[in-house]
């Protein structure tokens, strides 16, 4: 499970402005072994966490690459998924590493083959000097792949903007943060990380429930905050992305440590798109 806001803003009309603002939480069993964001090794161009876990290693659930390819999915909320299914972060990692498809055209690709995985959501984009695109699939939704227009979003673990709750109230907090022009970059930062990080429940909402079956009361309830807190599971990594209107990518990621829910390391990348 995870969650999304996202502003597209392609041509901005300030150079102050940014064609995109990300802010996105990844939940987690807190035991699961990853990697925290980093580049994929010597002089890789690939930025983002990475999966550790046995037989799904080096799957990805966000990240990016200095030739302006982005990617991120959030699982679809399925009580019975299928355990032979095959592992949905493969999909953010091989669009990071495909020099050839543009993000349209892999989603397209992706769609064909959606039967294969259990419930998921696909953001891929392309941030170019001449032209940014980004695009969406979800494999419980429509059989096509969509070019999104310019705006604000937010996914969670139903179809993009699908009105439950803890979207709706983290999207218009969301909105709220990005609309103000007085933040400087690193004000911005940390307003949206106060957005990720909102524990407060969003119950009852009946829409969420209605697609919980097979998830207990109290677990239903946890995921109703934009923040998941159980004992076990919940909000581990929050990452904002920012891409101004020169091409200048910052990307911080804040991360738990040690399974324990007080201790978190913060760590930041900046660099340019490649034009």
């Amino acid at each position: 499970m995870c969650i999304i806001f996202f502003k597209f803003d392609p041509r901005p009309a300030s150079k102050s402005a940014y064609r995109l603002i990300l802010a996105a939480n990844r939940d987690e069993l807190y035991n699961r072994p990853s990697k925290a964001a980093d580049f994929w090794g010597t002089n890789s161009d690939i930025l983002s966490g990475l999966d550790l876990e046995f037989g799904k290693e080096g799957g990805s659930w966000l990240g990016i690459t200095k030739r302006g390819k982005l990617a991120a999915i959030t699982n679809y909320m399925d009580g019975h998924p299928n355990p032979d299914a095959q592992g949905r972060g493969f999909l953010v990692s091989n669009y990071l590493m495909d020099k050839d498809q543009d993000s349209f055209s892999y989603l397209k690709k992706i769609s064909t083959e959606g039967h294969l995985y259990n419930g998921f959501n696909l953001i891929t984009a392309d941030f170019k000097a001449k032209q940014d695109i980004v695009c969406y699939y979800g494999n419980r939704g429509s059989c096509e792949p969509i070019t999104l227009k310019p705006g604000i979003y937010g996914l969670s673990n139903s179809l993009l903007d699908t009105p439950w709750k803890k979207l709706l109230r983290g999207k218009h907090h969301f909105s709220s943060v990005v609309n103000d022009q007085s933040l400087s970059s690193d004000g911005l930062v940390q307003e949206l990380l106060n957005v990720l990080n909102n524990e407060e429940m969003n119950t009852p909402d009946p829409a969420q429930e209605s697609q919980g079956d097979g998830y207990t009361k109290s677990m239903i309830q946890a995921l109703s905050a934009v923040c998941v807190r159980s004992p076990h599971y919940g909000t581990r990594t929050n990452t904002i992305i920012l891409i101004d209107a020169e091409g200048n990518v910052t990307f911080t990621e804040r991360t738990m440590l040690n399974c324990d829910t007080s201790k978190w390391n913060t760590s930041s990348f900046q660099f340019q798109l490649q034009t």
